[in-house]
């Protein structure tokens, strides 16, 4: 599901604990990715949010 596997998680490797803290590193600057892509597009929503608002409030006072 997530591409942050290393190729050695399915092997004997992957209880060795270096192979565990790469695949933890990993992990997180995935997650820390993701969520960056998800505050950048939540951002983008605001803003078409409020700019439709301010249309319509435009609008009522007109």
């Amino acid at each position: 599901m997530f591409p942050f596997f290393t190729k050695s998680c399915c092997g004997w490797d992957f209880f060795q604990p270096e192979a565990r803290k790469t695949h933890q590193e990993n992990k997180l600057k995935f997650l820390k990715w993701m969520r960056d892509d998800l505050e950048t597009r939540l951002a983008g929503l605001n803003g078409a949010i409020e700019t439709i608002e301010r249309q319509i409030n435009q609008d009522e006072a007109s």
